[in-house]
């Protein structure tokens, strides 16, 4: 173990920066999504208090030994079901209630959510490594996830609640499942898909409903509120070609065609003014960030440290996929938004308390990761 005078030697600089120009690009763009909008002209130098205040986060969490967690995680585990549980006596907001509010805050507990369960799973499977493949073993991790998921589908929140399932399998993955038990699970995927085609998805909220329909079957009449969003999103995007319109130069977004296009839509408002060279460029970096989380994970000095930097990873790529998604309509709207760059204090503080957690583990590592 390296002692305090050179644990920082192997802090990851490439992924730190990486992280950091991701974070300024996305205030940028925030501020160029908010132009002209006198109810969200605040939002840039929001987002930009958000973004010291996790940064002193991330060196903080980086400075602690990640094992540090472990004992902490049964708290975080019940503060986070009871932040959960006051979320439901909360305003509903686009449909469902989701955030807390302090002062002129809002807070959302199911951004906490995903940090407490890839460290619950990342500590339970680290101790649990030789027998993960049993099945004793599989359904106590489930159930793990499954104490945090079903308070978030209840809000609801079904997004959020399939990037946990997601982290829950991609764990299992990890860890050895066998071939067998990833085909059972996808049989029940596709079982609970077929019967939620058959009974008109009657178990979800409307608007959820709402949002698979008119995304399999989607109504050329569309009023405003349905597919209206999604067809701005694909023009948006259309209108930036190879190069882009140039920086608040979208004519989609300064005339506010585009709604939400400062959360969920924001990697519209960036391909309509940098075009699919300067999205691409994004995409890439964002990439890196998956990348060095992964490396970091291969280099780390025990199972516990792995898995956290696997999760974290896993948590990013895939939000940053069903996210570039929804833009394009390849997936029905979620309400995830794009790391680093949409605004968001809750999202942007997690992301980067996680990036923190992952430098803990690269500065614990037996070596320097390469080009770190």
């Amino acid at each position: 173990m390296n002692n305090r005078q050179n644990v920082w030697q192997n802090f990851d600089f490439v992924l730190f920066g990486v992280v950091l120009v991701l974070s300024i690009f996305g205030i940028a763009m925030i501020n160029s999504a908010v132009a002209g909008d006198a109810e969200l002209l605040g939002h840039s130098r929001r987002q930009t208090i958000f973004l010291l205040i996790s940064l002193v986060v991330l060196f903080t969490v980086a400075a602690l030994d990640y094992k540090y967690w472990i004992s902490l995680i049964p708290v975080m585990y019940i503060v986070t079901i009871v932040f959960l549980l006051l979320v439901r006596t909360a305003e509903a907001r686009f449909g469902s209630a989701r955030w807390l509010t302090l002062g002129t805050i809002l807070i959302q507990p199911a951004e906490l959510a995903k940090i407490v369960v890839i460290l619950g799973l990342a500590n339970f499977f680290s101790s649990h490594f030789e027998n993960a493949q049993k099945t004793i073993v599989i359904l106590r991790s489930g159930l793990l996830v499954g104490l945090i998921a079903i308070w978030i589908f209840l809000q609801p929140n079904l997004s959020t609640t399939i990037v946990l399932l997601v982290i829950w399998a991609a764990f299992l993955w990890i860890t050895g499942i066998r071939i067998k038990l990833i085909f059972i699970v996808i049989g029940v995927v596709i079982v609970v898909l077929l019967i939620g085609l058959g009974t008109g998805f009657s178990f979800l909220e409307e608007y959820q409903r709402n949002r698979i329909t008119n995304f399999l079957f989607p109504d050329p009449e569309a009023s405003y509120g349905e597919t209206y969003n999604v067809d701005q999103a694909l023009i948006t995007i259309g209108t930036g070609s190879w190069f882009g319109e140039g920086y608040l130069q979208s004519t989609q977004s300064q005339l506010h065609f585009l709604m939400v296009r400062h959360t969920d839509f924001i990697f519209s408002v960036m391909a309509a003014e940098f075009g699919f060279v300067g999205t691409s460029l994004v995409i890439l970096l964002l990439l890196v960030v998956v990348y060095r989380c992964f490396r970091i994970a291969q280099n780390a000095e025990d199972m516990f440290g792995a898995l956290i930097a696997y999760g974290f990873g896993i948590l990013i790529f895939f939000q940053t996929m069903v996210n570039i998604g929804v833009n394009l309509n390849v997936l029905p709207v979620t309400g995830l938004t794009l790391p680093f760059i949409s605004y968001g204090g809750s999202s942007l503080l997690s992301l980067m308390l996680g990036i923190g957690m992952v430098e803990s583990v690269a500065m614990r590592s037996p070596k320097k990761l390469k080009g770190a």
